[in-house]
This record gives structure tokens, C-alpha cells and sequence, in this order.
């Protein structure tokens, strides 16, 4: 195998290991936005987010990834706050 195939290899690979990440994390949502509708507590925690923002930065450690970590975790936040309010709703 070349280089190329190798890298494709290793995204495939991390791909998979995102999708059971991903589903993890959106059960865990769906026990959030539960627990919210119960509390009428808003979806959105804009003071959690911050430091949810400001840790995980420190956790990447890394500037040049900084822009595109943040591109990423904005991402899943939204698939979140979105799943959170479709279920708040029904």
C-alpha cells in the first residue's frame, strides 16, 4: 500500500470510531434534553459552551488545528442543540 491508501485507511478507521463517538454523545443528549424539558431549563447554556469551548482548546494544544477544531466543534454542538430541540418538541 502506498501513502495515499494508508491516510484513506486511517480516516476510514476514524470515521468509524466518530460515528459510535457521535451516537454516544447524542444518547447522552437525549438524557439532556429530557432532563431540560422536565426542568423547563433552556436548551442553550451559553456560559457551558464558553468553557466547553476555552477546555477543549486546551486539551487540542495545538494552533494550527485551533481553527478547524473549532469549525468541527461547532458542528457537533449544533447537531446537539438541534436534536435536543426536536425532541423538547414532541
Amino acid at each position: 500500500m502506498n501513502n495515499l491508501e494508508n491516510a484513506r485507511n486511517t480516516i476510514n478507521e476514524v470515521d468509524e470510531e466518530l460515528i459510535l463517538l457521535f451516537k454516544k454523545r447524542m444518547e447522552a443528549s437525549k438524557i439532556i434534553a429530557t432532563y431540560k424539558k422536565e426542568n423547563n431549563i433552556p436548551i442553550l447554556d451559553e456560559e457551558r459552551e464558553k468553557i466547553l469551548f476555552k477546555k477543549n482548546l486546551e486539551l487540542l494544544n495545538d494552533k494550527e488545528l485551533e481553527k478547524y477544531y473549532l469549525i468541527f466543534l461547532e458542528g457537533v454542538l449544533n447537531a446537539s442543540k438541534n436534536y435536543q430541540k426536536d425532541l423538547m418538541e414532541k
